[in-house]
């Protein structure tokens, strides 16, 4: 098999379609089509499932897919460290980040990033943490921005110490004496909840804090938490660089005790990355280390 034939089914497993695929790599779609045929001639075994509704991998793809983007991955590496050899700068990143650092930091580290690096291409995916930790275990992306808790076996290098904190609809708050709100005065409150892979920090706390909180509202993104909880349907927990700019009229104030989530940036092998990967994974630690 050749490189080409794996970019076709990486691509097709991607998009899930012959002809957009076509585009992406320009080629025919009948090209396509012979690509992954003589694939699986050669395999000796099926990896896509063609139907009316579309194209989606069989078990035997799903399993093959993560092995076809590690040897992507490793030509990238070969071709950028050519290229650095002879002495130019470029190549191509895919970077994992989740809400909160794609609207308040992503802009200026790729700003600043192709500035100084103009011939390296950058494509970035926004997700869950749990789709960024899947992304980067899978070779779907080379670096990720994380949260500690939710990296869990992968690698990553702290960056930022986040402070929670506890959100109320304006006014709705009765004793104001507290520059803080303890545990025992959010359990009065209705709470808005996130699903657990989008605040895996937030639950630990209430775990932690032995915080049993009764929600009917169990939302996805932070946008729609806030507001709702600016009309008045509860209170939730938010990291401090969600609230940062947040366009709804709500009270915020530090929880206790004390919390944060750390964010870091996480690399499956941190030791062997290709050339423009590892330019950026130090261009993130110069741009965003606070700790």
């Amino acid at each position: 098999m050749t490189l080409l034939t794996y970019q076709a089914f990486q691509t097709v497993a991607n998009i899930g379609s012959f002809h957009k695929a076509a585009d992406i790599l320009g080629l025919t779609p009948s090209a396509i089509s012979h690509a992954i045929t003589s694939m699986e001639h050669e395999l000796g075994f099926t990896v896509l499932i063609r139907s009316k509704s579309g194209i989606t991998l069989t078990n035997y793809g799903e399993c093959l897919l993560p092995y076809v983007n590690a040897v992507l991955n490793s030509d990238e590496s070969l071709q950028q460290a050519i290229s650095e050899l002879n002495g130019l700068k470029q190549g191509k990143i895919k970077l994992g980040v989740f809400s909160s650092v794609c609207t308040n930091w992503l802009p200026d580290i790729l700003h600043s990033f192709q500035k100084q690096y103009s011939k390296i291409t950058i494509e970035v995916f926004q997700g869950t943490y749990d789709d960024v930790y899947d992304w980067i275990k899978n070779g779907e992306v080379d670096l990720g921005f994380l949260s500690v808790s939710s990296a869990k076996d992968i690698p990553i290098q702290p960056l930022y110490k986040d402070p929670l904190l506890c959100v109320l609809p304006k006014g709705i708050r009765k004793d104001n004496s507290k520059p803080y709100i303890g545990i025992e005065e959010m359990r009065a409150y209705q709470f808005v909840t996130q699903r657990g892979c989008t605040d895996a920090d937030i639950q630990n706390f209430l775990k932690e804090n032995s915080l049993r909180i009764q929600s009917n509202y169990h939302v996805v993104d932070d946008l729609s938490t806030v507001a709702l909880v600016e009309k008045g349907f509860g209170i939730c927990l938010m990291p401090e660089l969600v609230m940062r700019d947040i366009p709804y009229e709500v009270e915020c104030y530090p929880v206790y005790p004390q919390a944060y989530r750390i964010i870091g940036i996480a690399a499956l092998n941190p030791d062997f990355m290709a050339p423009a990967v590892r330019t950026m994974y130090y261009h993130i630690l110069d741009e965003c280390k606070i700790i």
